[in-house]
């Protein structure tokens, strides 16, 4: 395929580790160079998904440390600086020079250097007379975390409480969208590509594509632009769409439970960085990194969580039965005499076995690996009974209500406070009508199992306002039916008979709906009324669409603004995937976040406006 950022990133990041010289086909420098590494804890972050300390060693990094920290002088070497463009890392950087810590500085910054920066950093080099000691300044486009080949994170924090906070002004708003429009374009520059930019009217979508598309058109007009076609980085003539969404689009996919793997290992365990930590078998912590380098994870990611128990044991026993092979082949029968006719043979097969060896005792790794993950996965769900809180969401949002005994137990029962407060707000999120008396009941029981309730008050309150929020699902309800037919070509009795099966794999969110429509380009009443920005075509024709603009397209990214999830991640891949032929969707957001995560933002807005327990209030003030 054609777009793949977590190729295209690492490649300008060797490019700069090798101070901007091109690269050799080995991924090495003509000339080995010895350096260091000086980046700022921002740049760590989006370093440490993509290359390995050995990697540095390969590229002639022999010492790295974090910018902040105090550092000895290391004469003669050359040093590689990868940090953001702001104030603290400028100052830092004048003081590096000024006291000749190193031979020749070459600096590369995240994202473009605002001009009032690289005057202070001229400025203060040159009054230390330092200048000479800088060598190159890059703007390497690079502010943003690429996780997998088609999934990417701007680590922007708490930007939906930033959008949604009842006390922004105006410039705050406007500071936030920019930031996200510079990472945006930061991912464009990196993939080389100018997308054609769709998104619902109104609210932060509206504001980020405009003025992605307005950064777009600056910057093609410039003499030096980073997209020029002939790179042949477009396969084919045709450019991905670009659909930006926000969070509040469909809030219910960044609080639901899931019980497919790759959102379980992220809720529950905390996955960050594609790293994690879980209890080991014999005490102390244990830390793994899950991403394409391990091919369990790469092809059971989006299984259901008992599908991968099964998984693991098949891999297990068919790595026990390849082991006993190649015993079988080098220990001879038993008790035969040796008489030296079969030793060429031998040879042969231990030859063979020490070769397999690597690759077998990498399986059991990794089988070793996912054994250790899911069993603390299944104590987890185990004693919160994740799997009741995943299947009643689900019914919850298909039926647009639950039996109030049926709730009350929820909200009773096993689970920690912020599962139940997910499992309330879902039930707030699906009802198509609120009863009263029945929010009461429920944040009463909050209130009595010691539940902040901010956060389902918050959302209550959204909810009354009648905000794109109730639209939302009522559209993704009314559409169940239709879909499922579509997709199941059975009748409407049979689909509700198998709606539990038809749930819990396949429930299309409204963003996999939404984004499906907008690929294929034909005239649907769910997306006619979205914008449309092509940053090429002139200006009097944008926000208008004309045939060209319509797809059906190859490739698509899609952005949420305010945070995303693995479970939105998974479906769209998904979605991909099924396409016939094949397409490409990449998933990137503001930040990535747990349910958990998600509803502290929500409860933070609670607060703000002044709602949920004085005592939860309390506690956040000492």
């Amino acid at each position: 395929m054609a777009l793949n950022l977590r190729q295209k990133q690492t490649e300008c990041i060797i490019r700069m580790l090798n101070l901007n010289q091109p690269v050799n086909p080995s991924g090495t420098a003509n000339e080995e160079v010895y350096k260091i590494l000086i980046y700022d804890k921002f740049c760590q972050n989006i370093l440490s998904p993509l290359i390995h300390v050995k990697d540095l060693r390969k590229h002639g990094v022999t010492l790295y440390f974090l910018i902040d920290k105090d550092r000895k002088p290391v004469h003669d070497v050359p040093a590689v600086y990868f940090v953001q463009p702001n104030n603290p890392n400028i100052q830092r950087i004048v003081a590096d020079a000024s006291r000749s810590l190193y031979d020749s500085f070459h600096l590369n910054f995240s994202s473009s250097i605002p001009r009032p920066l690289l005057e202070d950093l001229a400025s203060g080099t040159l009054n230390s007379d330092s200048i000479h000691r800088i060598s190159k300044v890059h703007d390497q486009y690079l502010e943003f975390v690429t996780l997998e080949d088609n999934l990417f994170s701007l680590s922007q924090k708490s930007t939906y409480v930033q959008l949604n906070d009842p006390s922004a002004g105006d410039k705050e708003i406007e500071d936030i969208i920019e930031r996200v429009v510079n990472g945006l374009f930061c991912v464009l520059a990196t993939l080389a590509v100018v997308p054609i930019i769709r998104c619902p009217r109104g609210g932060p979508a509206e504001m980020v594509a405009s003025a992605l598309d307005q950064k777009l058109r600056d910057h093609l007009l410039s003499k030096n632009n980073l997209f020029s076609e002939g790179g042949g980085f477009v396969s084919s003539f045709q450019r991905p769409i670009l659909c930006i969404f926000d969070r509040n689009f469909e809030l219910s996919a960044g609080i639901q439970h899931d019980f497919r793997y790759r959102p379980l290992v992220h809720d529950i365990l905390g996955l960050k960085l594609n790293r994690l930590s879980v209890p080991g078998e014999k005490g102390g912590m244990k830390s793994f990194e899950l991403d394409s380098s391990d091919p369990f994870w790469m092809a059971n990611g989006s299984l259901e969580f008992p599908e991968v128990a099964v998984e693991i044991e098949t891999q297990l026993n068919k790595y026990k039965k390849d082991v006993d092979e190649v015993n079988k082949r080098t220990g001879g029968t038993a008790g035969a005499e040796f008489d030296g006719t079969d030793l060429i043979g031998n040879t042969k097969h231990l030859m063979n076995a020490v070769n397999s060896l690597p690759e077998l005792t990498e399986r059991k790794q990794v089988i070793d690996k996912h054994t250790n993950i899911a069993t603390v996965l299944l104590g987890e769900i185990k004693e919160r009974s994740l799997d009741a809180y995943v299947k009643k969401e689900n019914d919850m949002m298909v039926r647009g209500g639950i039996d109030r005994n049926e709730l009350m137990s929820v909200i009773k029962g096993k689970g920690t406070k912020i599962d139940k407060l997910r499992f309330a707000i879902m039930y707030i999120i699906s009802s198509e009508t609120i009863n009263p008396s029945e929010a009461e009941a429920v944040e009463a029981a909050l209130r009595e199992s010691e539940v902040d309730t901010s956060a389902f008050q918050y959302v209550k309150k959204i909810k009354s306002l009648n905000v794109s929020l109730a639209s939302a699902n009522s559209a993704s309800r009314s559409n169940i039916v239709d879909w499922a037919e579509k997709l199941y070509g059975q009748s409407i009795s049979a689909v509700t008979a198998g709606m539990k099966n038809l749930l819990s794999g396949d429930r299309q969110l409204a963003l996999t709906r939404t984004l499906e429509a907008l690929m294929e380009g034909k005239p649907n009443p769910e997306i006619d009324s979205y914008l449309v920005f092509d940053p090429r075509a002139p200006k009097s024709s944008s926000g208008t669409s004309s045939s060209h603009l319509k797809g059906p397209f190859k490739e698509a990214i899609v952005f949420m603004i305010g945070g995303g999830n693995y479970v939105e991640y998974g479906s769209l891949q998904d979605l991909a995937q099924h396409q016939q032929p094949a397409k490409q969707v990449i998933y990137g957001t503001t930040e990535i976040l747990t349910g958990m995560e998600f509803v502290e933002q929500l409860s933070l807005l609670g607060q703000k406006m002044g709602l949920g327990s004085s005592a939860a209030a309390a506690s956040a003030t000492h």
